[in-house]
């Protein structure tokens, strides 16, 4: 009696768990999910925390919400000017419908990744296609991107229930056919430029040269007419000593004048005077005071 007591006792713990395990389940932060009944959605968008269903009639699918990378393999697109170029890129997504996401997947994301990744071939293609290859080296890759991701974006969502948060660029090359003639185009350009700001320094020396040449000459000038007034100054002034001196003492200004005269002449080596002794040059070597008539 006791052994069938204990046996519907454990019968009915595990009915309960069993029941409680097919009808309680809970849903992460990181997953949103979808409630079934015999494969058709019946509610979405379930939200985290513990739910319940009906056992065996209703299913659960649960999906990651998280983002996810698609990094795509290296692809050659053409430019305006039908220029080949490598493009490595990935794309950053996340399931934001899981409804809609559900009905077109299935819940996989392996089917979801090969639903995308055409897309976005597509959409680089066409935005490698619109522009020349000048402006895809000189435009920075993060707003190179900006309208290809805008645009998948939304019909993304609307087909897959996915969100396309980002497509990056992580490297553009050429191939080797057309590496050597964009590299030489660059360079010619960069001496062209070279050239243009070569001759504009050049120009500027010149211009600059000049003015401090023309600056120079006026400055000369300017100093030269300024010595010219002070030697004349100068000249008047000692005149007027001169005068003023002869007038106060003939006599010892006739001597002074003497005097400078024997040092101009004797002074040096070799110097030879033919004069008459008797001359007025000697006078004051003869006697202290001149001879009067």
């Amino acid at each position: 009696m006791i052994n069938n007591r204990s046996l519907l006792i454990v019968g009915g713990l595990a009915a309960v768990a069993w029941l409680a395990s097919n009808t309680l389940y809970v849903v992460d932060e990181t997953e949103r999910a979808v409630k079934l009944r015999f494969g058709e959605v019946i509610e979405e968008n379930i939200q985290p925390g513990l739910h319940a269903k009906v056992p065996i009639t209703q299913t659960i699918r649960k999906f990651d919400t998280r983002v996810l990378t698609l990094d795509t393999e290296p692809s050659r697109y053409l430019t305006l000017e039908q220029k080949a170029v490598i493009v490595d890129s990935y794309v950053q997504w996340q399931v934001v419908n899981p409804t809609r996401y559900y009905e077109a997947t299935s819940g996989d994301e392996l089917m979801a990744i090969r639903l995308i990744q055409p897309r976005v071939d597509e959409s680089l293609r066409n935005e490698f296609g619109r522009l020349d290859l000048q402006q895809i080296i000189a435009e920075r890759r993060d707003d190179l991107m900006t309208g290809p991701a805008e645009d998948l974006d939304e019909l993304m969502r609307e087909e897959l229930g996915v969100s396309i948060l980002d497509i990056r660029v992580k490297r553009i090359d050429l191939p080797e056919d057309v590496s050597a003639a964009v590299y030489e185009r660059m360079r010619s350009e960069r001496e062209r430029q070279a050239r243009e700001w070569r001759a504009q320094g050049q120009e500027e020396a010149e211009r600059i040269r000049a003015n401090a040449d023309r600056r120079r000459q006026v400055l000369l000038a300017q100093a030269q007419a300024r010595s010219e007034t002070l030697r004349g100054e100068g000249d008047a002034e000692a005149a007027g000593i001169f005068s003023e001196a002869y007038g106060e003492d003939q006599e010892f200004f006739s001597f002074w004048r003497s005097l400078n005269a024997y040092r101009e002449s004797f002074e040096g080596d070799g110097n030879m005077l033919v004069l008459d002794p008797s001359s007025e040059f000697f006078q004051y070597l003869k006697s202290p005071t001149p001879t009067e008539e």
